[in-house]
């Protein structure tokens, strides 16, 4: 897994990029914890995801409270198989889905 982050003017943009599973969601939770500071907004593009298991739904979860306490996140570019997941788990109902 890959993660690029855009910051611009209190609004976080990381593009990720593989699977987030057990071995990656970490990484992608301390990226996340090492960039709330200042954040009002948060933008998570899922477009070249392939696949997320639960670790990496617990990760959104977290990052979903928090943003919730300092402003909004939305989730974007999502295949049709990450869907279907989010759909399943109840996430459509937790996340901003765009």
């Amino acid at each position: 897994m890959t993660i690029e982050s855009k910051k611009d003017a209190g609004k976080l943009i990381l593009t990720i990029t593989g699977r987030i599973d057990t071995g990656t969601a970490p990484k992608l939770e301390e990226i996340l914890k090492e960039s709330y500071d200042g954040i009002t907004g948060l933008v998570i593009d899922l477009a070249k995801v392939e696949y997320i298991s639960s670790a990496g739904l617990r990760v959104l979860l977290s990052a979903q409270k928090t943003m919730n306490r300092q402003g909004s996140m939305k989730v974007i570019n999502v295949s049709e198989q990450i869907m279907e997941i989010f759909e399943i788990t109840g996430f459509t109902d937790i996340l901003t889905i765009e």
